[in-house]
């Protein structure tokens, strides 16, 4: 048997604003967005430890970026194997020097930790199902100088946010466009995923004159400057069939469809879940008093004094009073849900109140949301730490972070912070 290559480093650049996910992103870090009860980091964090990584290195840029993945994390992130094991890995954080792109923050990191290893990187919006391993070995025969995870993208319009590359017979990429105006003239649908295994010899380049020249030129991100000049120049890059699940969940939309196809793909343990009821109804917490809970639900659910119906799931310590009703939706920690209140087709993260006789309906209500009795949530967004009072209305609308809403207010189709 030949020797199975390992991958014991990885990278995560964590910059920029995340706009694209406002209003939850205004006012914290993109990978510290809560996530199927958890926060986006973790499930990155928890793949890249079950894969055999040991050490990773956070490519932190900005203030919520850095202040929100530090506090949380510190400087170790321990996560259990299937078979009990306690893995552990290292994590080490971007000194405070400005970057010019996502390239240019691994290069900062491999200069100032003197990394010379082969590389793993992977987005920090980026939720991904990957075998490591055979990325590796793919890596290793094709003596590729760096490694792009390619997913085939079958909707036309989703292409224009992408980069996309066209591939030869041996794998190696002929061509490479960022983001195309036109998807019609795009070179093929494989879609760069952000999920790169870099050479040794590549994080040499990172650490070069002739990289640092290309900084120069603000020419510092992997997909608008690096994969193309590194195609130019004759390197070899090559593209690998990437067969799982992927999500950018830079987006509200990729946001909401990767929470519910892995609340419904994945198995419960991977979940953290520890208590199925009726197969879809998945419980949080493993505590004696969180045991106590699940047991209150199940059996005010088969009274009939809840309903709990369709794909769930509840986080820990979550109230749930007489009359309530959630649908098709992801409850997270401490959440009170008050009675008579609707809950369908949403997530309402953590410390958040429903009021009695609300609705909340295809939508997602940020932390720490304080709403009223009578109120209706109806295809939103609502940020974090918002104040909703009495018989207010919000349809197809974007709420910002610390807003109160006044009673019986009427909002519609409100995009972006209030003037």
């Amino acid at each position: 048997m030949g020797r199975i290559p390992e991958v014991k480093k990885a990278a995560i650049p964590i910059g920029g604003l995340g706009t694209r996910l406002y209003p939850f992103t205004v006012d914290t870090s993109k990978p510290m967005v809560r996530f199927l009860n958890r926060f986006v980091i973790d499930f990155i964090l928890d793949e890249l430890a079950l894969q055999g990584v040991g050490e990773v290195f956070l490519g932190v840029s900005g203030f919520y970026n850095y202040r929100d993945v530090y506090d949380h994390l510190g400087e170790r992130f321990s996560v259990r194997s299937p078979d009990g094991k306690r893995l552990v890995l290292k994590l080490r954080y971007q000194p405070n020097v400005t970057s010019v792109g996502n390239a240019h923050s691994i290069s900062i990191l491999a200069d100032y930790y003197d990394i010379n290893d082969d590389v793993l990187v992977v987005q920090g919006d980026t939720v991904v199902s990957l075998n490591v391993g055979d990325l590796a070995k793919f890596h290793e025969s094709n003596g590729a100088f760096m490694t792009i995870a390619l997913k085939r993208v079958d909707d036309r319009e989703s292409l224009r946010q992408l980069g996309l590359a066209k591939l030869k017979d041996d794998w190696s990429i002929e061509s490479f466009v960022e983001k195309p105006a036109d998807p019609e003239k795009a070179p093929s649908n494989l879609a760069n995923t952000g999920i790169y295994l870099l050479s040794h010899d590549m994080v040499k380049f990172l650490r070069s004159d002739e990289f640092a020249s290309l900084v120069k030129q603000g020419r510092g991100d992997f997909g608008r400057d690096i994969i193309p000049y590194l195609i130019a120049k004759g390197y070899k890059v090559v593209g690998y069939p990437l067969n799982g699940y992927w999500f950018d969940i830079g987006t509200i939309e990729n946001f909401v469809k990767a929470s519910f196809y892995l609340l419904e793909s994945l198995p419960p343990e991977r979940l953290g879940v520890a208590t199925v009821y009726h197969d879809t109804i998945y419980m949080m917490g493993f505590s004696s008093r969180s045991k106590k809970d699940h047991l209150d639900l199940v059996e005010r659910s088969a009274q009939k004094r809840i309903d709990l119906s369709g794909r769930v799931l509840i986080g820990r310590h979550v109230t749930v009073e007489d009359g309530a009703s959630i649908t098709d939706s992801i409850i997270d920690n401490y959440v009170i849900v008050k009675s008579g209140a609707r809950v369908t087709k949403s997530i309402v993260m953590d410390r958040s109140i429903i009021g009695d006789n609300s609705t909340v309906e295809s939508s997602i209500v940020g932390r720490h949301v304080a709403m009223g009795s009578n109120v209706k949530i109806i295809n939103s967004y609502i940020g974090n730490d918002v104040i909703i009072g009495d018989n207010a209305v919000i349809i197809d609308s974007q709420i910002w972070p610390h807003r109160s809403i006044e009673s019986n207010a009427e909002i519609s189709n409100r995009r972006g912070p209030p003037s």
